[in-house]
């Protein structure tokens, strides 16, 4: 979860070894060889209190109370002063004292008792809570950037629980492994313990020691590095949530978007604390509901209780509360102690809840790193950090488990062993792997046998059965194994067959794939045999769209031709935001021509029909010829952020835009190849996130020929054009221009894609389309050869209706004006965004 720090401390002997040389650690250390104290939390009126924090006074240890309010903290022998504290209640002292065994300490937290001040009521009195947020907005700089440094250990539980489910799902049953019909269940269950490190401006690295998710034994649980926090004015919880964040309470512009009452104070450690009720100004704005507490006259964050719901433009979740609770570390410096979300999730008949809860403890705030500790790795996780056996849990674990999330991991670590059973899993496979009409007609269909970890898969009928004006209608059928192997290591393989009913060609490949590597992916692809290309080898056109087009309006857009092919391409991750990609490619090109006539639409349509080849280029197809191409690329995105596994690295993107390079020869006179070129290609492309304004996408490229003595019609430069009404891949295409009346052999030409996505931003102002959700996008694609070849389009549209389908309006321009607009239908996942 985007947001959300877990972690903890580590295994006792890594601990022993690593850790526990400063003053902080070895405080760490004997706490984890203390004595329990442990007890429960309730209110005045008997009321479990789930997550109350308890921390030592004058120390950094504390941990925090479980849902039913249970808590258990490792004391070495000595006497204490207990704080236990929740939002809304009365802290609460105790003195303890420990020898030789553990003690039970219970704690019963009144309510806050609130006194109000004295107000001057009139009809132009100023609610004493906007002085309040006035003081606490001043200082919020100084406190978001008081430490320059620190370190901690945090522990995190996450839970999700489904409270009801449908019986069935896209035609699918819904079923679960463990056999329980019953509506209540949980569904996810994780802890993990790791250090957190910080140093100014935002050089940030997680250690995870250990981690572990229920009924998963090789898999690793939630530990972003990095928290929330209220100091920031625009908080980035999660970018499915919504990607333009939300704004603080305490935000420079706050008072824009908030309204502010003031409910009372109260007196914690001789300080007093000012409760303050956040009212959103304005429903469908990215921003907060509930109540903040403020430190009077140091304006400082005591605690929040907010809430985020759909009409804080939402995604995904229904609602989202947060739970703050932050401690004094030193006498000027307070850092968070504890962290809640409560996630409540309705989608598709599904009905679920759950809970993160981290707790930070143990905070070192002059820490000493080294120049090198801090590098392209954010997420770390410790070997063997996902293999600790259930009896080391039950020694480091702050927050105790429930009954349920006992059973839970007993229940499903059982199940765990059953499935590795060949038989149980055949047992699984066949349940699941049966023929669905979605899978056939639209979605395509993977079959699985998990016992080898392998699985089959085939397309769609839209995908087999088509028809075009050089082969009439055909089927293009294949299927791919696939199978996984230790160490990410995996390899598949796809064989294809088509045929051609009216001219009668057959055609048949096979493609293979080899994937590997333990910190960085590498593929070797290989492929060969005789295949049908569009003359454009990006296959701007999908073969089904083009059927509709051909057989009822006469516009065979598509041009294709066969070839006999081989091809080789190796990509190697080679870190620091690099990655090369190597490939040659030999085709023996045949052209084709139109075979068939058929035509369902109006007759006068059928006048549009053109010849297998780009009319506005040539008068005549082009020769067979053979051509034998290698190319290389190299791309890098500096500032690369990695999760680094036990045996691979995850990338995580980076703030700064992709730079790639590519450079393609045609090899003339080598097996036989007539072709011969020297094509380049430069670019640059970047998502920036403006936050509240939306998210901006460009793709600028520059490229051309500098040799061009023999150009085969496959190897111009074309522009990936569109001329239906499906949008094809946003950043990469031109909307409006045809598929080949640009293409080029020129020497230099360029091209630049942007769009603007408002996710939310001014539709907001809007009724009915802000409970709706959906966005403005508007942007702009041009490519430029010379003054006699240009093309450029503006368009406008809206996106994210049901989620993921869009819409444009687009005007196209040329070289002699006006060209054309239209309307084009777009879906998230397919054409890009």
């Amino acid at each position: 979860m985007n947001g959300t720090i877990i972690s903890i401390a580590g295994y006792i002997p890594f601990m022993k070894k690593n850790l526990c040389f400063t003053l902080p650690f070895l405080f760490a250390c004997l706490y984890s060889f203390g004595l329990p104290v442990n007890g429960i939390i309730k209110s005045d009126k008997g009321e479990v209190l789930s997550f109350a924090s308890i921390v030592v006074k004058g120390l950094s240890a504390g941990t925090t109370a479980n849902n039913e309010g249970r808590y258990v903290l490792n004391l070495p022998d000595g006497k204490y002063t207990l704080q236990c504290m929740h939002v809304g209640y009365k802290m609460v002292e105790k003195q303890i004292s420990i020898s030789g065994t553990g003690i039970q300490v219970d704690f019963v937290l009144p309510q806050q008792e609130l006194t109000l001040k004295e107000v001057v009521i009139g009809s132009n009195t100023e609610d004493p809570a906007y002085e309040i947020m006035r003081h606490a907005i001043k200082m919020r700089p100084v406190y978001k950037d008081q430490v320059d440094a620190f370190e901690c250990q945090v522990y995190i539980k996450g839970q999700l629980r489904l409270k009801d489910f449908p019986k069935t799902i896209f035609g699918q049953k819904v079923a679960f492994d463990d056999g329980d019909t019953g509506k209540n269940k949980m569904i996810y269950l994780s802890e993990t313990i790791a250090k957190y490190y910080f140093q100014k401006p935002n050089k940030e690295k997680a250690v995870v020691t250990s981690t572990r998710v229920s009924g998963s034994a090789e898999s690793f649980g939630f530990s972003n590095p990095k928290f929330l926090t209220f100091y920031d004015n625009n908080i980035q919880i999660s970018n499915v949530l919504n990607p333009r964040g939300f704004i603080s309470p305490v935000a420079d512009n706050a008072l824009n978007f908030y309204q502010y009452k003031y409910l009372g104070s109260f007196t914690e450690n001789g300080r007093l604390i000012n409760k303050i009720k956040v009212i959103p100004r304005r429903a469908y704005e990215p921003l907060f509901s509930g109540e903040i507490n403020i430190v009077e006259n140091e304006w400082r964050i005591h605690s929040v209780n907010l809430l985020l719901t759909k009409s804080s433009q939402m995604e995904l979740a229904d609602s989202l509360h947060i739970e703050h609770l932050y401690v004094p570390v030193t006498n000027d410096v307070w850092m968070i102690h504890s962290q809640v979300l409560y996630p409540s999730v309705k989608m598709f008949g599904f009905d679920a809840t759950g809970s993160f809860v981290s707790v930070y403890t143990n905070y070192n705030l002059e820490p000493k790193f080294d120049k090198k500790f801090f590098n392209n790795i954010v997420i770390k996780y410790d070997s063997g950090s996902n293999k600790m056996p259930r009896q080391y849990w039950d020694t480091v674990r702050p927050v105790p488990l429930l009954n349920d999330e006992l059973l839970d991991y007993v229940k499903k670590d059982s199940i765990e062993i059953v499935r590795r059973d060949p038989r149980y899993l055949d047992s699984i496979d066949r349940r699941r792997n049966r023929i669905t009409v979605g899978g056939l007609l639209v979605f395509g269909q993977t079959f699985t046998r998990q016992s080898k970890k392998s699985s089959f898969s085939y397309p769609p009928l839209i995908d087999i059965a088509n028809f075009n004006t050089v082969e009439g209608f055909n089927l293009n059928m294949n299927v791919t194994y696939s199978r996984r192997f230790a160490e990410a290591k995996s390899v598949s393989f796809t064989p294809t067959v088509r045929y051609g009913f009216t001219n009668r060609h057959f055609n048949t490949d096979l493609s293979g794939r080899y994937t590997f590597g333990k910190k960085h992916t590498n593929v070797i692809a290989l492929s060969g045999g005789k295949r049908v290309f569009q003359l454009n080898n990006e296959a701007p056109v999908h073969p089904f769209v083009n059927t509709y087009n051909t057989l009822f309006f006469g516009d065979n857009y598509m041009k294709i031709y066969e070839a006999w092919f081989g091809r080789m391409d190796y990509t190697r991750g080679i870190g620091d935001g690099f990655t090369i990609k190597a490939s040659v490619s030999y085709q023996d090109r045949i052209p084709l021509e139109n075979t068939d006539n058929t035509f369902w639409g109006k007759s006068k349509n059928l006048t549009r029909r053109t010849p297998n080849y780009p009319v506005e280029l040539t008068t005549s197809n082009f020769p067979r010829h053979q051509a034998l191409l290698t190319s290389f690329t190299v791309s890098y995105r500096p500032g690369t952020k990695y999760i680094q596994l036990p045996e691979r690295k995850i990338n995580l993107g980076s703030k700064y835009p992709l730079f790639s390079i590519s450079y393609a020869k045609g090899l003339n006179g080598i097996a036989g190849s007539d072709i011969d070129f020297d094509r380049w290609k430069f670019s640059i492309k970047d998502d920036i996130n403006a936050k509240l304004s939306g998210i901006f996408s460009y793709h600028f490229s520059l490229g051309g020929f500098l040799n061009s003595r023999k150009v085969e019609l496959p190897d111009y430069q074309h522009f990936n054009g569109n001329q239906l009404l499906t949008a094809t891949e946003y950043l990469n295409s031109f909307q409006l221009s045809p598929y080949y009346a640009r293409s080029t052999t020129a020497r230099l030409y360029g091209t630049l894609n942007i769009e603007h996505h408002f996710n939310g931003f001014l539709t907001n102002k809007i009724p009915l389309i802000k409970k709706l959700n959906i966005y403005l996008v508007a942007g702009a694609n041009a490519f430029v050869v010379d003054k006699s070849n240009y093309y450029y389009e503006v368009f406008a549209g809206i996106e994210n209706i049901l989620k993921i389908i869009r819409v444009d309006y687009i005007r196209g321009y040329g070289d002699r004006g006006f060209y054309d607009y239209g309307i084009r239908i777009g879906f998230r996942g397919v054409t890009g965004n």
